[in-house]
């Protein structure tokens, strides 16, 4: 029978690694081979045009750099993601980085792999923050084909 397919979205942030590491502990431990899916753990890499913002003169010396920069933040995301994975015994998980805006990556993702479920993180903005910035997970749970999970990270209890 085949498995299911299961795509976790991950950035560079705590909460996206909590996401992961919540889905692992909660989804596929203490057999991650008797798991009901199969794990595509993907990350949205910014393209450099993006992620600088400016256009005119100077830019075009500076985006080199800046996606040099963001291919070196990918290959750790995919890295740390690849550790995390490992470091739970859930070895059989394919890895991916693609170029774009998130939401559009991980709304790609599930279409391509035909996904049953799409984990990600909050990142808990608050209203302002998010209306800039727009949420990943707001977005997924509208335009994704799939179920979504967002997973939240704790708060932590003030004494």
């Amino acid at each position: 029978m085949e498995k299911s397919v299961m795509v976790v979205g991950i950035d560079d942030s705590d909460h996206s690694f909590h996401a992961l590491e919540w889905t692992l502990e909660h989804l596929f431990s203490p057999a991650p081979e008797n798991s009901a899916f199969r794990l595509v753990v993907v990350h949205a890499k910014p393209s450099a045009t993006t992620a600088v913002g400016l256009t005119g003169p100077g830019a075009a010396e500076v985006l080199p750099y800046v996606e040099r920069d963001l291919k070196i933040i990918a290959a750790r995301v995919v890295e740390k993601a690849k550790e995390i994975c490992a470091a739970k015994s859930v070895n059989d998980v394919l890895l991916e980085a693609a170029e774009g805006d998130p939401r559009n990556v991980l709304c790609e993702a599930v279409d391509k792999h035909n996904a049953s479920v799409l984990v990600v993180g909050s990142h808990g903005y608050g209203a302002i923050k998010r209306a800039v910035l727009g949420s990943v997970s707001d977005y997924c749970a509208h335009h994704a084909h799939c179920s979504v999970m967002i997973v939240k990270k704790p708060r932590k209890i003030k004494h």
